[in-house]
């Protein structure tokens, strides 16, 4: 600027002396070209000064926010010292892979302390209450605490995605000192724009929803009252179809390893029980989605054979298990099936009997129907209720004299937030177990739980 002022002084002496003289020379002439074209370029260096600055954010730059009101952005130092912590709250979280495809470190630290009544026998949280037993039970654990890794990995053949995880816990042992760590469920799956390929170790196919509770973890909530739960060796196939962004269609079939041992055969012929057999399922999800309102319904099917004492029992099983959310704050869940032999994916550990005709054993399958459902209400932002029960009903005729002919379990929860990942929840449910030609057996169970998310 001080330059700017003293070639206009010098411009104002000149013309001031040219009009004095009447007329100019040719000396003087030369001069006054060459001050303007000084006065040319110190105004071209002032605009490329105001653009430069406007590029670093400068006073003279403006940015929109988000109501679109021009405001002076942050001083670059602060925009600095920003990045710089981002920076270094990524470089602390970060978990280091020889291959530097990025894995994340995610889980739940979980403290459950519980009261059960006297049937549970001495039990942490019965799913089946003891035929018989009297011992009430209460204490305080973190056996239910979970630790898993999510890995986002490359591109393969055909522009696939691969993406995994894999989750464990300490439920595991026994409630004292063994405490061990044991495998919860694991994926790893090729996703292409439509299709997946999968590989896992989860839930049966047809019953991959769960209720909420922190209480029952180590194990689904509503294990053996309608919830088929065993984690299994599967691999899986999937295809997607969408029509518009508000409807679908996700047709999936599966080949997944059964729990021989939820048949419940008796020891003199377990010698004779195939320890897993390959089972075949499928689903077809429908689903339609309007602003926080979305629908999911989903009939499948189990198919498998169980072979014992030299003979084959089939398990078959129709489900169907559906999402309805009219709105963001009310939801229902569930499931239902009916089918037979539902032990080797998790039903009751019942699922074939063994039986005499003509003095020679055989064996038949056990018939089942169940199923459960949830209530969620989202009372706030942080608080939300959830409402639940479930039962499998196994049919009388085809049971062992001990067996199991109803299990039955309902509760509620509330689960509040006390900050972004920092939660607790006091939850009250009770198992009714009834047994063929002793009666019904219950069990109050109320658990109080604070988890840390991370």
């Amino acid at each position: 600027m001080i330059k700017r002022c003293c070639l206009m002084l010098i411009l104002a002496s000149v013309w001031a002396f040219n009009a004095s003289a009447q007329q100019s020379s040719p000396e003087l002439r030369e001069i006054l070209d060459r001050l303007t074209r000084l006065e040319a370029q110190n105004t071209e260096l002032l605009r490329e000064v105001r653009s430069l600055r406007e590029r670093l954010g400068g006073e003279e730059a403006k940015v929109t926010d988000e109501t679109g009101t021009a405001k002076p952005p942050a001083p670059i130092a602060e925009r600095m010292e920003i990045t710089e912590q981002r920076v270094a709250e990524l470089d602390q979280t970060k978990v280091a892979s020889d291959n530097k495809f990025p894995v994340t470190l995610t889980g739940m630290l979980l403290m459950n302390s519980y009261w059960n009544g006297k049937a549970s026998a001495g039990g942490q949280y019965p799913v089946v209450v003891p035929e018989t037993g009297y011992a009430s039970g209460a204490g305080a654990t973190f056996r239910q605490s979970i630790i898993g890794l999510k890995v986002d990995g490359p591109e393969v053949v055909g522009g696939a995605k691969v993406n995994g995880s894999v989750y464990m816990d300490f439920f595991g042992g026994g409630t004292g000192l063994n405490q061990t760590m044991r495998l919860r469920t694991a994926t790893l799956d090729m996703a292409w724009k439509q299709q997946t390929l999968g590989f896992a170790f989860d839930k049966p196919l047809i019953a991959r929803r769960d209720p909420d509770s922190l209480a029952q973890v180590g194990v689904s909530p509503l294990t053996g009252s309608g919830n088929l739960w065993l984690w299994r060796p599967q691999v899986h196939v999937e295809q997607r179809h969408n029509w518009g962004d508000r409807s679908g269609l996700r047709a999936q079939f599966s080949v997944i390893q059964t729990a021989e041992g939820g048949t419940g055969v008796a020891d003199q012929y377990a010698d004779t029980l195939a320890s897993s057999r390959p089972g075949y399922e499928g689903r077809l999800e429908f689903w339609t989605q309007t602003g926080r309102a979305r629908f999911e319904i989903a009939p499948g099917f189990h198919a498998s054979s169980t072979r014992v004492i030299g003979q084959s029992v089939p398990s078959r099983i129709f489900s169907i298990d559906w999402l309805v959310r009219p709105m963001a704050r009310v939801e229902l869940t569930g499931t239902f099936f009916n089918g037979q032999n539902v032990g080797v994916i998790g039903g009751l550990r019942q699922g074939v009997s063994i039986d005499y005709r003509e003095g020679e054993p055989y064996a038949k399958a056990v018939h089942s129907i169940g199923g459960w459902a949830q209530l969620k209400i989202r009372a706030s932002q942080r608080a939300s209720i959830n409402l639940f029960g479930g039962q499998e009903d196994d049919r009388n005729r085809d049971l062992m004299p001990d067996g199991i002919t109803k299990n039955q379990s309902y509760g509620a929860n509330v689960m509040y937030r006390l900050g972004p990942n920092f939660m607790t929840s006091f939850e009250a449910s009770q198992v009714r177990t009834s047994y063929f030609g002793s009666g019904t057996r219950i069990n109050p169970h109320y658990d109080l739980a604070f988890a840390y998310l991370f």
